[in-house]
């Protein structure tokens, strides 16, 4: 579905590729010195701190410092600290704090705490200065440029490219690093494919499934968002490995689900599953070959199970602005929604 209309969104989308290759290039001393931070920190576990798309950001960093730096990784919620007011023992981990504004004052009170109680903290936001940055002990300016589209899409992905940089200086993982300075001419390639099809089958469905395992559940995840946001209907995000135990109750005949899989240990299991689901009738698209009766959507390979789960973003987005278009909603101003949300 090529753009007949260019929004807000459209544009940020396309600007993704050279997004991260400035944060690439400019950054380096940034990450470093993060790096350096977690190395000599040496952290017993990690902390996230983040709400909405950000908050998916740090689920798809919680996957990736869990395989790579072998670390336990959980997400705290910011009221702890903005409404109960309780201080957690951190001293021994470090904590990942992720906000575009840099400004939701739970976000901002969460980061706080966690910096006081001796936690390596690190802020990834586009904005600086903004409080969060002075909540951390240490900032990364995202530089995804001004996002004028509500929903977020360039931001969200500097904030995992961000964050993977980091893990690559702490854990000095050379494939990693490696891949994610790839990641720019991936998503430029991404940027390009259409997945029509899974247009047509979904039609006027006014609920979708969106499955996913590992980091590609994160992606999972802030797609559902996206449908959501974009276009008004339902959208739910599952693991594949659970979407069978309770949820598949309501998948029936022309029931559209999208299946994220990325070139990792979990990509047969999701196909297996999606095989399951288009025996029940359901309209299943998938981002692998590997399944035997579900649709098969163009994707691009990395070479790196991290980064190839995040590159099925870039397909996506342009997938659900031009859908959200083709339904008759305009995906620059979703309703009952703003740009920044100051949760406290």
């Amino acid at each position: 579905m090529q753009a007949t209309v260019q929004t807000n969104m459209r544009r940020e989308i396309d600007e993704i590729p050279e997004a991260a290759a400035r944060l690439l290039d400019r950054l380096v001393k940034d990450f470093a010195a993060a790096g350096a931070a977690l190395r000599t920190k040496d952290p017993a576990f990690v902390v996230t701190v983040a709400r909405g798309s950000s908050d998916h950001a740090a689920l798809f960093l919680k996957y990736a410092i869990e395989l790579t730096a072998k670390l336990p990784v959980a997400s705290i919620g910011p009221s702890l600290a903005s409404i109960y007011g309780t201080e957690l023992n951190l001293s021994r981990g470090a904590a990942i704090a992720i906000s575009q504004s840099g400004k939701s004052p739970d976000i901002v009170a969460l980061a706080d705490s966690a910096t006081r109680a001796g936690a390596t903290s690190i802020a990834l936001t586009n904005t600086l200065p903004s409080p969060l940055a002075e909540a951390c002990n240490h900032s990364v300016d995202i530089l995804a440029g001004p996002e004028n589209a509500v929903a977020a899409t360039k931001s969200y992905v500097n904030s995992i490219v961000a964050g993977l940089a980091v893990l690559g200086e702490w854990t000095g993982d050379s494939a990693l690093k490696c891949a994610v300075a790839d990641l720019p001419m991936h998503f430029a390639a991404a940027a390009k494919l259409e997945w029509r099809e899974f247009a047509a089958d979904a039609g006027e469905a006014e609920s979708i499934y969106v499955l996913g395992r590992g980091p590609a559940l994160a992606i999972a995840n802030e797609a559902a968002l996206k449908f959501k946001e974009t276009t008004g209907i339902h959208a739910e995000a599952f693991s594949a490995a659970e979407v069978l135990h309770g949820p598949v109750a309501l998948v029936g005949p022309r029931f559209p689900i999208l299946a994220l899989a990325a070139r990792d240990a979990a990509e047969g299991s999701v196909a297996e599953v999606a095989d399951e689901l288009v025996a029940k009738g359901a309209f299943v698209h998938i981002t692998s070959p590997l399944s035997a009766t579900a649709n098969p959507l163009p994707f691009v390979e990395t070479g790196h199970p991290i980064t190839d789960a995040l590159a099925l973003i870039v397909p996506f987005y342009g997938f659900v602005e031009a859908w959200s278009r083709s339904r008759g909603h305009n995906p620059d101003a979703p309703a009952n929604l703003k740009k920044v949300t100051e949760t406290r």
